[in-house]
C-alpha cells in the first residue's frame, strides 16, 4: 500500500488503469482517460477516521459492480483508490535530523504521531514522504496515517470487484497536482461537510488540517481560514500569495481579500468530490 504525496512515486511506477476516487457522494472513476460518477444512496458512506467508512457495503458493492463489471478473468486488474481526505489524518512533521534507515524513519514518524491521531497508532497504516528542503537545516516530512480497519474495508470492496488496490492516497493530496504556482498559497476544499485547508510553500506542504463543520457556513468556514493566513504571516514570515479553492458554490474570497483561482483540470472540472481523481490523472498523464 502506498499514499501519493508526490509525483515521484507515480512517474516510478505504471499508473493503473483504474482509478477511483470515494465519497459520501458517490464514486468518481476513470478508466482510460473516460471519467465518470455514480450516487450512493444516502448513508452508504459515512466519512470517520476511527469508525467503518462502508455502512452498506452491499449497496456500494452493487455500485461497483454497474461501474466496472468483473470480466471473468481470474487476475485482479490493478487500481488506484484515493480515499475521502476525513477518513485519514495527514501530519506535517519537522525534525531537527532524519534517520537514514527506512525502519528507523517509520518507527520516528509513528512516534511523533501518536499523540496526534484518534485511533491506536499500533494498528493504523503510516506513509510518509520527506519534503524538499526549504533551505534551513531541519527536515520536515508529510506523514498520512490511516487506521488499519478502515482501509482494509476499502480495500476489500475493490478487491471483491476483482481489482488490486495497489496505490491508495487521499482526495486532497492528489487534487494537489492541479496546482502549478510557486510562492505561498493556501488551498481550501469543501467535501460536503468536511474542510480541507493546506498551505503551500513552493512544492512543500506546511500545514495540513481536514474538520467537519456543523453546517459549512460562511462563518464556519472563515473561522477556519481566518487563523491559517495568520499562520502564514506568522511562521513563513510572509503573507499567502492566493486563494486556491475547490468545491465552494460562493465566492467566501470576498470576506479575506485576496487573490483567489479555482483549481483546473485538462479531464473535467475539478469538483468537491473528482479533485483527486483529476489530479491524479494530472499526475501520471505529465
Amino acid at each position: 500500500m502506498s499514499f501519493l504525496t508526490s509525483i515521484t512515486h507515480l512517474v516510478r511506477d505504471r499508473p493503473p488503469n483504474h482509478l477511483f476516487e470515494l465519497s459520501e457522494a458517490g464514486i468518481a472513476f476513470a478508466h482510460s482517460r473516460q471519467t465518470g460518477f455514480q450516487p450512493f444512496e444516502r448513508g452508504t458512506l459515512v466519512v470517520s477516521p476511527v469508525e467503518d467508512n462502508l455502512k452498506r457495503a452491499d449497496l456500494a458493492a452493487a455500485l461497483m459492480e454497474r461501474i466496472a463489471p468483473i470480466n471473468g478473468s481470474k487476475k485482479r486488474r490493478p487500481a488506484g483508490v484515493i480515499l475521502p481526505d476525513y477518513a485519514a489524518r495527514v501530519t506535517v512533521l519537522d525534525f531537527d535530523s532524519f534517520p537514514s534507515a527506512p525502519e528507523e524513519q517509520l518507527s520516528l514518524v509513528r512516534f511523533r504521531v501518536k499523540k496526534t491521531i484518534p485511533f491506536d497508532v499500533d494498528s493504523a497504516a503510516v506513509s510518509y514522504y520527506v519534503q524538499p528542503s526549504s533551505g534551513n537545516k531541519r527536515v520536515e516530512v508529510l506523514a498520512v496515517t490511516v487506521a488499519v480497519e478502515i482501509i482494509a474495508r476499502y480495500e476489500a470492496l475493490f478487491r471483491n470487484a476483482g481489482f488490486h488496490p495497489g496505490d491508495v492516497t487521499t482526495s486532497t493530496l492528489a487534487a494537489l497536482n492541479l496546482y502549478r504556482g510557486d510562492g505561498v498559497a493556501v488551498l481550501a476544499k469543501l467535501a460536503g461537510q468536511a474542510l480541507t485547508v493546506a498551505v503551500l510553500s513552493g512544492s512543500a506542504i506546511k500545514l495540513f488540517r481536514c474538520v467537519t463543520l456543523e453546517e459549512a457556513s460562511d462563518e464556519e468556514i472563515l473561522a477556519i481560514l481566518h487563523p491559517t493566513f495568520s499562520y502564514v504571516e506568522d511562521e513563513l514570515g510572509s503573507p499567502a500569495r492566493k486563494l486556491i479553492l475547490c468545491g465552494f458554490d460562493r465566492s467566501i474570497a470576498a470576506h479575506l481579500g485576496y487573490e483567489t483561482e479555482s483549481l483546473r483540470s485538462r479531464f473535467g472540472t475539478p469538483g468537491p468530490f473528482n479533485a483527486g481523481l483529476l489530479g491524479y490523472l494530472e499526475a501520471v498523464e505529465g
